[in-house]
C-alpha cells in the first residue's frame, strides 16, 4: 500500500491505494509505521509523500462510512506527521480532499501540480471535517478564507490555493522531482512553526453574525454547515487542543445524524448512477459526433451541454431564420457563461466554432448521436424521426427529448428500433444535473449503455425509466401540484404552502415554481390529453391559464409581479378568479403541509415502482433532487418518507 524510496538525504513515500488513495484503516497503519521508521532514519532529513494513480489521498474510505472509527484514528495520524522529526512535504496531484487535505496539512509543507485542487467537502455529507480541517486551515490561511472553505465545500484549485495560503509552492512538470528539489531547499532555511502552533487572528462577534446569517439563508435547513461554522469560531476563540476536540465532537455527533445518513444516501446513489449494475458487460457506442433538432431553450440547451463536454455538434431548425434564432438562443447561452466569469470570450468562441447549423438533414448523414428536442407534437416528431429515418447511418442513435409523449409512438416505423431511445433532458439542459433514460421494448442493450455512457460525458446524473406519462419526475410533479392544489382548495393560502416547502429545504414552493415556469406548460399538456380523449379534471392552473395568468412572463399567475420584479405578491385577481373553487378547512402547521406534500410525492414513487417506471427507490430520489429541487440533506422523498416512519 505504500513503499520508501530514498533519493539521498530525502525519503520519498508513495501511496498506491487504488483507485482513489482513500484513507481506509490500512493506510492510516502503513502512513503511521512509516512515520516512525523515517523518524529512526538517521539518513533521512526529510520526506515527499506522493500518491500513484490518478490522484493524491481523495478523502476518507467510503465503506468505512456509518461505521465505528478503528484506530489509528485519523486526528491522530494527522498530529504525528506534524510531530516527525523529519519535515514531510505533501507533493499534491489529483484532488487532495477531507481527510486527504488534512494529511497535507499535517505535513509542514504542501506542494501542489498546477492541475490539483484541494477542499474540505464534509459538508456535503452532513458533517465537518473531523481531523482538524476547521482547526488547522484558519492557522494555515486566515479565518475569511478557512470559512469560505470549509462551509461551502468548494475545492479550489492549485492556483487559487497558492494565493490563499494553503499550498506553498505550485509547479507544472516532474511533481516528484520538482517536491524533492523543495525539500532540499527547505532543508537550508529555518523551518516554519508547525500549523497547530501558527496564531490565529480571530474575528469579532458582529462578523461571526453576519457569516452565521448568510450561510443561513444558504444552506436552507442543512446543519453541517452551521457546526462547521460553529468549530471554525472555536478554532479561532480558543487553544489548539480545545478547538480539537470541539471539532471531533461535533464530528462524532453529526456523523450518526439523520442528515448524514440522507446525504450518504445521495452519494452511494449518484455513485452507483453512472453505470447500473443491470447494463451487465453491455458496451456503449462511441460517440463523437453530435446533432441536436430543434434551436429552441431546450435544445440550445442541449447543444451548449454537448458543446460543453468537447462533441462537435449540428443544430437543425425547419429553415434558415429558426436556424438564425437557434444559434442566437447558444451564443446567449455561452455569452452568459463569460458574463459569470465561467468562459473566457476566447472559450466561447470556441464552443460556438464547433457547431455546425442548417436545415437540411443531409448534414447529419455520418453523425453518430441525434437528439431530437422539438415542440411536444406527436405529428412534428413523427415527422422529424422519418426524415432521420431516410438519412441517418443505420447505426446512429436515435434520442427523442420528449417530457410527456408516448416515445413508442414517436418511433413508429423506424427503420432499425433497436438504436432509438428517450433521452429526457431537465431544462436548462447545460445546467441540470439530471438525464431521465427512457428505453423502448426494442432499444438494444448497446444502445442503453451508450445512453448511460453520454451522461457521464455529459457529467450527468442518468436514471432509467419506464414508459408512462411524465416518466419519474413529471409524473411525481403532476401528483404534488395536485396535492398542493387540493390544500388550496380546502382553504390553506397559497403563500403560506409555499413558505411551508421553502421550511422544508426546497428554494421554492409549488405555486413559485409554477409562476417561474409558466403555467402554459402544463396546461398545454392537459389540453392535448383532453383533445385526445382523455378525462381531463379542470385544475385551479388552467382557471388562470384561460383568464390570461401564465406567471411571471405575463405579469401575473398564483401571484402577481411587478414589472421587472420577480417578487411574488400576494394576488386579489387570482383570489377572486379561484374564489368559487374554494372552502374550508383544518388550519394546518408548516410541518402539516410539508408532510402532506412529501408524502404524495413518496406515495406516488411507491406506485412508480410497483408498476416496473422506477428500479429502484434511490433512483426516484436521484430523479427528485436534482431534476425538481428536493433539498439534497432529506434524501429525496423515498427516503424522506422512510426517514418520517423511523422517528414515529
Amino acid at each position: 500500500m505504500i513503499s520508501i524510496d530514498r533519493d539521498g538525504e530525502v525519503a520519498v513515500v508513495t501511496v498506491d491505494n487504488p483507485p482513489v488513495n482513500a484513507l481506509g484503516q490500512p493506510l492510516r497503519q502503513a502512513l503511521w509505521d512509516a512515520v516512525g521508521t523515517l523518524d529512526a532514519d538517521p539518513a533521512i532529513r526529510a520526506v515527499v509523500l506522493i500518491c500513484a494513480g490518478r490522484t493524491f489521498i481523495a478523502g476518507a474510505d467510503v465503506t468505512e462510512f456509518g461505521k465505528p472509527p478503528v484506530p489509528p484514528h485519523l486526528p491522530d495520524l494527522v498530529d504525528r506527521l506534524e510531530q516527525a522529526s523529519k519535515p514531510w512535504v505533501a507533493a499534491i496531484h489529483g484532488s487532495a480532499l477531507g481527510g486527504g487535505f488534512e494529511v497535507a496539512m499535517g505535513c509542514r509543507f504542501r506542494v501542489a501540480l498546477d492541475t490539483a485542487a484541494v477542499g474540505l467537502p464534509e459538508v456535503s455529507l452532513g458533517i465537518v471535517p473531523g481531523a482538524s480541517g476547521t482547526v488547522r486551515t484558519p492557522r494555515l490561511a486566515g479565518v475569511e478564507a478557512a470559512v469560505d472553505l470549509v462551509t461551502t465545500g468548494r475545492s479550489v484549485k492549485a492556483a487559487r490555493a497558492l494565493t490563499m495560503g494553503l499550498v506553498d509552492a505550485v509547479v507544472s512538470k516532474d511533481l516528484r522531482a520538482e517536491a524533492v528539489a523543495f525539500a532540499r531547499i527547505a532543508l537550508t532555511q529555518a523551518l516554519p512553526q508547525p500549523i497547530s502552533a501558527r496564531p490565529v487572528t480571530a474575528p469579532d462577534a458582529a462578523w461571526w453574525d453576519e457569516q452565521r446569517t448568510a450561510i443561513a439563508k444558504r444552506a436552507k435547513g442543512e446543519v453541517a454547515p452551521l457546526r462547521a461554522l460553529d468549530c471554525l469560531r472555536i478554532a479561532a476563540e480558543k487553544p489548539f487542543a480545545e478547538a480539537m476536540a470541539f471539532e471531533r465532537a461535533t464530528f462524532l455527533e453529526l456523523r450518526v445524524s439523520e442528515q448524514a445518513a440522507a446525504l450518504r444516501h445521495i452519494f452511494f446513489a449518484e455513485r452507483g448512477a453512472a453505470r447500473p449494475a443491470h447494463l451487465g458487460d453491455a458496451k456503449p457506442k462511441d460517440i463523437r459526433s453530435a446533432a441536436v433538432i430543434g434551436g429552441g431553450t431546450m435544445g440550445a440547451g442541449i447543444a451548449a451541454a454537448l458543446r460543453d463536454a468537447g462533441l462537435p455538434v449540428t443544430l437543425i431548425e425547419r429553415d434558415e431564420e429558426a436556424v438564425r434564432r437557434g444559434l442566437a438562443n447558444l451564443r446567449s447561452i455561452f455569452d452568459g457563461a463569460v458574463k459569470r466569469g465561467k468562459l473566457t470570450e476566447v472559450q466561447a468562441q470556441a464552443r460556438m466554432d464547433g457547431v455546425t447549423s442548417g436545415s437540411d438533414y443531409a448534414l447529419l448523414s455520418d453523425t453518430d448521436l441525434v437528439i431530437e428536442a422539438v415542440f411536444e407534437d406527436l405529428a412534428v416528431k413523427r415527422a422529424v424521426f422519418a426524415q432521420l429515418g431516410q438519412t441517418c447511418r443505420a447505426d446512429a442513435i436515435l434520442a427523442t427529448n420528449t417530457s410527456y409523449l408516448d416515445p413508442r409512438r414517436i418511433a413508429e416505423g423506424l427503420p432499425h428500433p433497436d438504436r432509438f431511445i428517450g433521452l429526457h433532458f431537465f431544462s436548462p439542459a447545460n445546467v441540470m444535473k439530471l438525464l431521465e433514460i427512457v428505453p423502448m421494448p426494442d432499444t438494444s442493450s448497446e444502445t442503453l449503455a451508450t445512453g448511460f455512457a453520454l451522461a457521464r460525458q455529459l457529467g450527468k446524473i442518468p436514471v432509467q425509466a419506464g414508459i408512462c406519462d411524465g416518466f419519474i419526475g413529471n409524473r411525481i410533479l403532476k401528483r404534488y401540484r395536485s396535492e398542493a392544489e387540493a390544500l388550496v382548495r380546502h382553504g390553506t393560502p397559497i403563500a403560506t404552502i409555499d413558505a411551508a416547502m421553502r421550511g422544508h429545504g426546497f428554494a421554492m414552493g409549488p405555486f413559485e415554481a409554477q409562476d417561474l415556469g409558466g403555467l402554459d406548460i402544463a396546461y398545454l399538456q392537459r389540453e392535448g390529453a383532453r383533445a385526445a380523449g382523455q378525462d381531463v379534471p379542470e385544475t385551479l392552473g388552467d382557471i388562470l391559464v384561460r383568464a390570461g395568468r401564465k406567471g411571471q412572463k405575463t405579469g401575473g399567475g398564483w401571484y402577481d409581479y411587478a414589472p421587472g420584479d420577480r417578487t411574488p405578491k400576494p394576488s386579489e385577481a387570482a383570489a377572486g378568479l379561484l374564489a368559487d373553487r374554494i372552502g374550508t378547512g383544518p388550519g394546518l402547521t408548516a410541518e402539516d403541509i410539508a408532510t402532506r406534500l412529501t408524502a404524495a410525492m413518496a406515495a406516488e414513487g411507491k406506485a412508480i415502482l410497483a408498476e416496473g417506471i422506477a428500479l429502484k427507490p434511490s433512483d426516484i430520489d436521484l430523479v427528485e433532487v436534482h431534476g425538481y429541487g428536493y433539498p439534497r440533506w432529506r434524501g429525496g422523498p423515498m427516503f424522506d418518507a422512510d426517514a418520517s416512519q423511523r422517528s414515529v
